[in-house]
């Protein structure tokens, strides 16, 4: 999350973020998220859930290691632009993109593994209800996996006093899970170094949570 952008009265998810993607050729860098990689890798593959995919990075990641990939977003320049990079990446055939605005409406069926990186919003999101969600579609044995963000980026210099950022625990406790349906395999914070948008070193503050069903 960065400052607080302008957003007129009225705008859906969907024209919010058609206008955040449309606004460049590429938005993010094309790496997968490092707590993904960090979280996933070592697991079967199987049917993942990709939650808020943006530009599909992840998705492509995941489709590389051998999964089969449901990818969500509820910008359609965000999945059309994913697919275009899959194609390119040869993995097309196993990534299936849906648009949903995850406050209407889910993806159907169960899962081996549902993602959710950085599932926020300047406009109001239903997230613990998302994220409930998410854990009624992990399948038995299957892994729910959230990363946040634990606090604004280093180079934000006049952060919104008014944002809240959930803790590891915070998310637990939204999540609403069953007693003795699940283990908790990661609750933690952690520091990611990166890049600000000048190209200095940065640093960023995160959280994930790491679940699964028994």
């Amino acid at each position: 999350m960065t400052t607080k952008p302008d957003i007129p009265p009225g705008t859906t998810h969907g024209e919010f973020w058609d206008t955040f993607y449309g606004a460049e050729d590429r938005v993010w860098s094309g790496r997968p998220n490092a707590a993904l990689v960090r979280e996933v890798t070592g697991l079967t593959p199987g049917h993942a859930l990709d939650l808020g995919c943006g530009e599909g990075a992840d998705a492509i990641w995941l489709a590389r290691q051998g999964w089969r990939v449901t990818a969500v977003d509820v910008s359609r320049v965000a999945l059309d632009r994913g697919a275009g990079h899959a194609a390119s990446e040869g993995v097309g055939d196993r990534i299936a993109w849906q648009p949903h605005d995850l406050s209407v409406s889910f993806p159907a069926g169960t899962f081996d593994l549902v993602s959710a990186h950085f599932l926020h919003s300047w406009l109001e999101l239903p997230r613990e209800r998302i994220l409930r969600g998410a854990a009624g579609a992990v399948a038995p044995g299957g892994v729910l996996l959230i990363t946040g963000h634990a606090g604004f980026p280093s180079w934000v210099t006049d952060p919104d006093p008014d944002f809240h950022f959930p803790t590891p625990e915070e998310v637990l406790a939204g999540l609403d899970l069953a007693d003795g349906e699940w283990d908790v395999l990661v609750s933690e914070v952690h520091e990611e170094r990166m890049t600000d948008p000048e190209g200095k070193p940065a640093t960023r503050t995160d959280n994930t949570v790491k679940v699964r069903r028994r």
